[in-house]
């Protein structure tokens, strides 16, 4: 029998591809791998940046939201403090107030302080000459006075608190 011309086995159709096509594939797949994890990884971290950007909102809308409503009020206990004496006179302050502050978190927050409240003030009334605040531009002056000395937090790197008033209830220079 003769052999058939076109059923011959080609010896190059047979052996398999010198290396080049498989290393192509894998690197590919490599790649293509490489790009997907960095979508993933870049899409988590967009997420989860405007994620938490969104948490905040609402704690931010919700203290504007303390403010709009009604003031509440924080009534602080009279106070008597020898001022600095003048023309070798003493004289005495007896001050009585009340804080106006934004909602019933700060009024917990105040009372809660209020040793620290008190202390801040009396040092600051202490160191008052009469004549300061015998006006009623003196008046004005303490009041933005004792709001920032109220303001300053409690904590070391807490928030402040949110003082709007000072409403002088009693106000008496001996």
């Amino acid at each position: 029998m003769k052999a058939n011309p076109k059923l011959k086995a080609d010896p190059k159709a047979d052996a398999a591809p010198a290396g080049g096509g498989g290393k192509k594939k894998l690197i590919i797949i490599v790649v293509a791998a490489v790009l997907a994890l960095s979508g993933i990884g870049g899409g988590a971290a967009w997420f989860f940046l405007h994620g938490k950007a969104d948490e905040e909102a609402p704690a931010k809308t919700k203290h504007k939201q303390a403010k709009s409503g009604p003031p509440v009020f924080v009534p602080i206990e009279p106070f008597t403090v020898n001022l600095q004496p003048e023309n070798g006179a003493d004289q005495y302050l007896q001050l009585a107030f009340t804080l106006q502050v934004s909602g019933l978190e700060e009024v917990e927050l105040i009372k809660n302080n209020m040793p620290k409240v008190r202390s801040r003030l009396l040092l600051l009334l202490s160191g008052k000459h009469a004549s300061e605040i015998n006006t009623p531009e003196g008046k004005k002056q303490l009041s933005a006075e004792i709001i920032a000395q109220v303001k300053e937090p409690f904590e070391d790197h807490g928030a402040p608190q949110d003082v709007t008033d000072v409403l002088f209830t009693s106000f008496i220079i001996q």
